[in-house]
């Protein structure tokens, strides 16, 4: 048999298999990427034996647990953790401690299925701190560089064109801005949180120890960066990505209406996908409403509703042009130009995207 893990370093390098013991509940509220949940008992049970453990102690909430887990409810567990084991030979199972549950699915899967099978020692939890750690390590240890520009300059394009960059964005599952939200639908937010500092380990174990970042708000969607990293990013240096305000009304036509779009499509399907595409951008010209004003956001929402009726029945897009333009001029260029003059300091170069890109590799060459 091979021992119960400490190695939580190990685990997450090489994506050790993981079944998670704990109740779906726990599990939702946060985990880890591709662990399964394999639970000893459902939210239900879990919620009884608690009762018990607070009103009667550990024996008796011991006790209850082996009576609602028994019969073919258990057989069924069992059968699943069996089925689990011997797929993922190198895998463990955990629950949120590491403790009793953790013990009794390991000790069921022994005298029940005749299977050894590990178990990660202070479970969820401990790997849970130990992640938190690595984010805040990284923040303290390594360099971080900001990529900042207005509003459809490519600013996630210059991300994926370099090898040492963090892209937050994808983490996040959103794009970022008002209009960022996308079809599937964001992470929670330790399931964020989780995978950010999973990347992040990842990345220094190869040596690397500079990172490019899109500059962002504390809040991606709603997933929020951890405290220490945004805290850090407002003093990181800045290089600031320039483009044509044409260039950047096609970007953002591409991304926010065609693929976005699409995006809805493949998941809905083509019935359901382009009310929900609809829906949704008139959901995130709504949320700015206030700062919009009344009079602005009425005359964006009636180009918008032009525009939409338009792709609906001819499949065209031109007319989302109308409102994507009178947004950029009128609503997040002058929110940018202030941050800009407020970053000033801060800006160690400035040009357009491949100037920017190479000026990057070239800074993490140094």
């Amino acid at each position: 048999m091979r021992d119960n893990c400490t190695d939580y370093r190990d685990i997450f390098l090489h994506d050790r298999p993981m079944m998670d013991a704990r109740a779906p509940v726990e599990f939702h509220k946060g985990a880890f990427p591709g662990v399964i949940n394999l639970p000893l008992m459902n939210d239900v049970e879990r919620q009884k034996v608690g009762t018990c453990y607070k009103q009667h102690g550990q024996e008796a909430a011991i006790e209850l647990g082996h009576q609602l887990v028994s019969g073919r409810s258990k057989d069924e567990r069992i059968e699943a953790w069996a089925r689990f084991a011997k797929a993922n030979p190198e895998g463990y199972l955990y629950c949120f401690r590491g403790g009793l549950r953790s013990q009794i699915v390991q000790q069921w899967l022994k005298s029940e299925a005749g299977i050894d099978y590990p178990r990660v020692v202070g479970g969820y939890k401990a790997m849970r701190n130990y992640l938190l750690h690595i984010t805040e390590q990284a923040v303290e240890e390594c360099d971080f560089v900001l990529v900042g520009g207005m509003t459809g300059t490519g600013k996630t394009e210059v991300i994926s064109q370099l090898g040492n960059s963090l892209d937050l964005e994808a983490h996040a599952n959103h794009r970022g801005s008002s209009f960022g939200k996308r079809a599937s639908g964001q992470p929670a937010q330790i399931d964020f949180e989780n995978a950010l500092a999973i990347d992040l380990l990842k990345r220094q174990a190869t040596g690397q120890r500079q990172f490019v970042l899109e500059d962002e708000a504390r809040l991606i969607g709603r997933c929020s960066l951890p405290l220490s990293l945004h805290q850090a990013m407002q003093n990181y240096p800045l290089v600031w990505l320039e483009d044509s305000l044409e260039n950047r009304i096609e970007r953002i036509l591409q991304a926010y209406v065609v693929e976005l779009c699409a995006e809805f499509v493949a998941v809905q399907g083509a019935e359901e996908g382009f009310p929900a595409f609809a829906a949704r951008l008139r959901e995130s010209l709504a949320n700015i409403t206030r700062r919009l004003g009344g009079e602005r956001y009425q005359r964006l929402a009636a180009i918008m509703e032009q525009a939409l009726h338009e792709q609906q029945n001819d499949g065209v897009v031109d007319s989302h042009r109308g409102w994507i333009e009178a947004l950029l001029v009128e609503y997040y260029d002058p929110m940018y130009v202030f941050q800009r003059e407020s970053k000033s300091g801060r800006i160690e170069f400035a040009g357009e995207q491949q100037a920017v890109v190479e000026y990057l590799r070239s800074r993490s060459e140094r």
